[in-house]
């Protein structure tokens, strides 16, 4: 799918990968752009954005990504403006790491991992990416039933594209637990999508980037990330958030390209 003239949805789109997806889609010459995110630092991003590109094309809305009223509003409220969107990315994710169970060493009573945080992952890195993506397909679907289209035909062309944000804590990350079953969670979801979507012309794939310079791994300390990331890398530094953002709008206009894509930077965990 060419990324020109295409109308595209990015949530956490205030920083780190989706604010670089949007500045990327933006030199790519994307018609419009929905910025979603939590925090009020989506409307600085946009209008950013919109300096440099010299004319309106990102659009920002801030809100609760799980919230299904605000997932609506938005998809409404930018097909008014602009028309339909084609692609969907929804970066949004968060961090609540801790070991799965930690024996205290006084009482020798061991704590679990708790619930609330898991759901709280789940809810964010999960269940919200899934439902912003068939928020996307449902539309193309319904605009295609409204013409009397059925299954989709190659010689129509890709109808829209989705990409999720997985990570290489898919694999497995000591202390992350929610973070990494809900990163595992997003293949599985993607392969489904991907066999169901394709009826109505619409792909899904899932990126799974290393560790990448944004604020969630830059949190860590930068000692930490000298003593304990970078020299798991080949790179020896951060994936900048602009590669992160190149290899998703390789993954959009080159339809040839499918499943999982891993931008990792050559990143191998040391053995536990």
């Amino acid at each position: 799918m060419e990324i020109q003239d295409k109308i595209a949805i990015v949530t956490g789109a205030a920083s780190g990968i989706g604010r670089a997806l949007c500045q990327e889609l933006g030199n790519r010459g994307i018609r419009a752009v929905a910025m979603v995110d939590l925090g009020e630092g989506v409307n600085d991003a946009a209008a950013e954005l919109n300096e440099t590109a010299g004319r309106e094309i990102a659009v920002p809305y801030q809100g609760n990504v799980t919230d299904e009223g605000f997932r609506v509003r938005v998809f409404d409220d930018i097909a008014e403006r602009f028309g339909r969107p084609h692609i969907v990315v929804p970066a949004a994710g968060i961090t609540r790491d801790a070991l799965a169970v930690k024996v205290d060493r006084e009482t020798g009573k061991a704590r679990v991992y708790p619930l609330e945080k898991f759901h709280e992952v789940v809810e964010v890195n999960l269940v919200a990416p899934v439902y912003w993506a068939m928020e996307l397909i449902a539309r193309i679907a319904e605009e295609r039933a409204a013409r009397g289209l059925k299954k989709w035909d190659p010689s129509e062309g890709v109808q829209g594209n989705v990409v999720f944000i997985g990570s290489i804590s898919s694999t497995g990350i000591k202390g992350q637990i929610s973070y990494s079953s809900t990163k595992a969670g997003l293949e599985g979801a993607a392969a489904t999508l991907g066999m169901e979507a394709i009826f109505h012309g619409v792909r899904c794939g899932v990126i799974h980037p290393g560790f990448t310079e944004t604020p969630m791994v830059t949190s860590l300390g930068e000692d930490y990330i000298k003593k304990h990331i970078l020299p798991l890398t080949q790179l020896g530094r951060l994936i900048r958030p602009s590669e992160i953002a190149d290899a998703i709008c390789f993954m959009i206009s080159n339809s040839a390209v499918s499943g999982e894509l891993w931008a990792d930077a050559g990143w191998h965990p040391m053995p536990t």
